[in-house]
């Protein structure tokens, strides 16, 4: 298998690539935090608690995704044999109480400061991040979005654009944009006629802290959690900052690397948008043995869900040393 330098050399001088990062990258940092597992430790289901934890009791899982698609389609049979609407009204309540625990679950779990991470470990990040034309990320969690903004640090004149502009507004089809959060974040919000983002300066609030007093408000962050692919997309597609994103990475037309993304069927609308661009060779990462039942799973959903007119070629994920 390839190494990510080994990889590098196979892309012609003067070649453009961008990388799209998925939970492997978190995982890279910290695996014990950024895992399903501490999450549903974390979420707290209200009055639903124990038949929700239930559910993942019974499938015998940790992901949340798995246990709203479990709903999602409970919905869909129950309304083919007419069953009744007190149920079908539980069922949808409970596929909000699932997604707002999630939600509230990573703000809980998250690293509380930026300070958290290590000045070294910023400064390697930062290298790693510093090779790509464009960065697209599927996490919700802000240690990407704290290592761009480590200006001060190594390597100098590294910088790039996230198209949030005055009074943290997005203003990106005016801007040069280059970072791209395919999913939202916790620090981006939408407040119906603008996308904003929190911010954090030495006169101001952590992020994290605003992110909770805006949970305790009823507000929650840009997320797109829905269970399926096309529910994702369809939500993509019903907000001005991910429509866009979207469309940037449909619109690639170089070299992409994959880090960090199991390749399960839950993207499959951004495997979609990648089969639809201009990309002409995908490099994704594999993390631990490569003909282990997963990887297999990995390598074979990765063929039939990017390959079009392009090459796909599988590199090891260690060997990027991404944090370290």
């Amino acid at each position: 298998m390839l190494t990510f330098d080994k990889a590098l050399d196979l892309i012609p001088e003067g070649t453009k690539y961008s990388i799209l990062l998925a939970n492997g990258f978190s995982q890279a940092w910290n695996a014990d935090i950024f895992n399903y597992a501490n999450l549903l430790g974390a979420a707290k289901f209200e009055n639903r608690d124990v038949e929700l934890k239930s559910l993942f009791n019974d499938a015998k899982t940790y992901d949340f995704e798995i246990i709203m698609k479990q709903l999602e389609s409970a919905e869909l049979v129950l309304k083919a044999y007419g069953s009744n609407k007190k149920i079908l009204k539980q069922i949808e309540s409970d596929k909000t109480t699932l997604k707002n625990a999630l939600i509230e679950a990573i703000s809980s779990t998250h690293p509380e400061r930026p300070s958290d991470i290590t000045n070294e470990q910023y400064e390697t990040v930062r290298t790693f991040l510093c090779q790509f034309n464009k960065i697209f990320t599927l996490n919700y969690d802000l240690l990407f979005y704290w290592a761009r903004n480590k200006d001060n640090l190594k390597p100098e004149n590294y910088n790039t654009d996230d198209g949030f502009r005055t009074e943290k507004l997005w203003k990106g089809r005016e801007t040069n944009q280059n970072v791209y959060f395919l999913h939202g974040g916790l620090h981006i919000y939408d407040t119906y006629t603008d996308i904003k983002k929190h911010t954090y300066t030495q006169n101001s609030e952590p992020i994290v802290d605003q992110v909770r007093v805006n949970l305790n408000n009823g507000e929650f962050p840009l997320f797109v959690s829905e269970p399926t692919h096309e529910k994702k997309k369809s939500r993509i597609e019903h907000n001005p900052y991910l429509s866009y994103c979207y469309r940037e990475l449909k619109d690639l037309n170089e070299v992409l690397f994959i880090y960090g993304h199991s390749m399960n069927d839950n993207d499959r609308h951004i495997f979609n948008g990648i089969k639809l661009s201009g990309i002409s060779k995908i490099f994704v990462s594999i993390f631990g043995d490569e003909n282990s039942e997963s990887n297999a799973r990995l390598k074979e959903n990765a063929m039939s869900y990017l390959k079009n007119n392009n090459t796909v070629e599988f590199y090891q994920a260690e060997s990027a040393r991404v944090w370290a």
